[in-house]
């Protein structure tokens, strides 16, 4: 037996059991507890509009008759190409009272993004915002299989009209598409036949970033996800709050969205407080006006929101329980957020194919930093889970070895959709390679280094990106940092910096290489340090660091 099997981290879960028992076979089920519980209470918030779970039942009974009398059936797979509304809850509430499968979509994806995830998915209906489809889908949708497209607005459930949002923004009809409003008040009433989920059938389909090829749909299980929520219920007790709530931070297109935000706030019960978009005002107007209990997101966004005009230590005063996961988070990050919020920001770390957390940090206590390298710990393996550290060959290695994180547990997907191979090089025996790199220290905590495919060779020297990105983050003047390996002539590839500076800030190139060198290994300091106003990021929060590699090597082929 290997020492990971024995589970070194539970010592470090206080009154936390090892294992959950799974409370529902699927998550129709979990939501169909919190209506009966709860049936009047807010399930969604939007500006000064509400949808109570009565109402969320209703209208997605009413969606999920018009879908089956189109002719939608079992397995048959709904996309929604739509930002933080509630139509997106209701669509996906509706697919599983269908007996479907719900696709997740990116709403900053283009034609080409689109057309691939369509065609792939075999999606035959698309939920889609008016302007969406009028700017993207329109041109797509004959590519695909798409049989029906329901269209939909921002403006509806709302009438505050925030202009920060949606200003230039018009309802618009087409005559290719249905309305989603209308097509439920016309099937108002109408009460779907009982669905059989298993606990081993698709959810949704969750489709990776692409960064090393076309993006693949995860399968996350029925079972995925109502674990996945239990966890962030338990674990973060949220059911210990008297009047809890979850401010939709992440977008819910997004792993961290679906299950931190709308499959926790189906489960606890909860209300979930959207705002259509991230934007650091409307997010913090929201704050004050709802004062929800929890959230989590990417440290990015909590750092917009710090630095954001007008922020005061008082907005963050009603969480009860902070979480960030997405983006890595640096030591000074996280004692900023402290100092200027009087809350701990626990780190979280989980992929789309682990349906969310497979490591959590333990409830109000601080996660240790490594001395070697600067980093914060991502927490330890959640309840249920094995969380191995192996070689290349598979073999797992001693505590406090350095190797790539391996995962196993009830939150790791099925597999990728119609993707065998992938499935068996990704997901051997049913453990998730997850190609990030790190290591357990022997009480269990978890560390990551980086990712595989972006450690720097300097000279054949091995440089992690996150341990420059660290030490830069100690700098009083930045705001945010992107490492990357570059050409070198001399030692074939050498270690770039991009930065961006907190507002007001003043700090050289020069002077930020030389706070480096101060700090690192020769070996290891930025040569090159470009100051950039600001990097560029996935909608969820991730530096991307790919982005500037072709960036980088383009500027050196002139």
């Amino acid at each position: 037996m290997s020492i990971y099997d024995e589970r070194p981290w539970l010592a470090l879960y206080g009154d936390q059991p090892a294992d959950y028992e799974i409370e529902h076979r699927n998550a129709l089920e979990m939501f169909e507890a919190g209506l009966a519980a709860h049936p009047d209470q807010p399930a969604l918030a939007y500006f000064d509009g509400s949808v109570t779970r009565r109402q969320l039942d209703e209208m997605s009974d009413a969606l999920a008759s018009a879908l089956l009398a189109a002719g939608f059936g079992r397995g048959d797979r709904l996309a929604v190409y739509l930002q933080n509304v509630p139509q997106f809850v209701i669509a996906q509430v509706a697919t599983w009272k269908a007996g479907g499968i719900m696709v997740s979509i990116n709403p900053m994806s283009r034609a080409r993004e689109l057309r691939h995830l369509l065609q792939d998915s075999g999606a035959k209906v698309l939920v889609c915002l008016e302007q969406l489809y009028a700017s993207v889908a329109a041109d797509v949708v004959p590519d695909s299989e798409v049989e029906m497209v329901l269209t939909t607005s921002e403006l509806d459930f709302q009438t505050r009209n925030d202009q920060r949002l949606f200003k230039g923004i018009e309802r618009q009809s087409f005559d290719a598409t249905t309305d989603f409003l209308e097509l439920i008040e016309q099937h108002r009433g109408r009460i779907p036949p009982p669905v059989e989920l298993a606990p081993d059938d698709v959810a949704f389909l969750t489709y990776t970033s692409g960064t090393t090829g076309a993006p693949k749909g995860a399968m996350n299980t029925h079972r995925n996800v109502v674990f996945t929520a239990q966890v962030y219920r338990d674990w973060m007790k949220q059911a210990d709050s008297p009047e809890p709530s979850v401010l939709g931070l992440a977008p819910l297109f997004h792993i961290t969205g679906l299950i931190g935000h709308v499959a926790l706030s189906l489960l606890t019960p909860m209300p979930l407080v959207l705002t259509y978009r991230f934007e650091p005002q409307v997010m913090l107007d929201a704050i004050r006006e709802h004062r929800p209990t929890f959230t989590i997101g990417a440290i990015t966004a909590f750092t917009a929101l710090l630095n954001a005009p007008g922020f005061a230590k008082d907005d963050f005063s009603s969480f009860d329980v902070v979480y960030s996961g997405g983006a890595p988070i640096s030591p000074a990050a996280e004692r900023r957020f402290f100092e200027a919020t009087g809350r701990q920001v626990h780190n979280a770390y989980g992929l789309t194919e682990t349906t969310s957390p497979m490591t959590v940090t333990p409830l109000h206590t601080p996660s240790p930093v490594d001395p070697a390298s600067g980093a914060l710990s991502v927490g330890v393996p959640a309840p249920n889970t094995i969380v191995r550290i192996q070689a290349d060959d598979g073999q797992d290695l001693p505590l406090g070895e350095v190797g790539e994180i391996v995962a196993e547990g009830p939150q790791v997907v099925a597999g990728y959709w119609r993707k065998p191979e992938e499935t068996a090089a990704s997901l051997p025996g049913g453990a998730l390679k997850s190609g990030d790199v790190g290591f357990m220290t022997p009480e269990g905590w978890v560390f990551i280094v980086d990712r595989k495919k972006d450690m720097i060779n300097a000279a054949g020297y091995k440089v992690w990106p996150r341990e420059v990105e660290d030490v830069l983050a100690e700098h009083p003047a930045v705001l945010e940092s992107a490492v990357v390996g570059v050409p070198d002539e001399y030692r074939g590839e050498t270690v770039k910096a991009y930065v961006s500076l907190r507002p007001g800030a003043t700090a050289t190139p020069e002077e930020l290489i030389a706070h480096c060198k101060e700090r690192m290994a020769a070996y290891k300091y930025p040569r090159q340090l470009e100051l950039v106003d600001e990097l560029p990021k996935t909608v969820t929060g991730k530096i991307l660091r790919r982005e500037l590699r072709e960036q980088a090597a383009r500027t050196a082929a002139r």
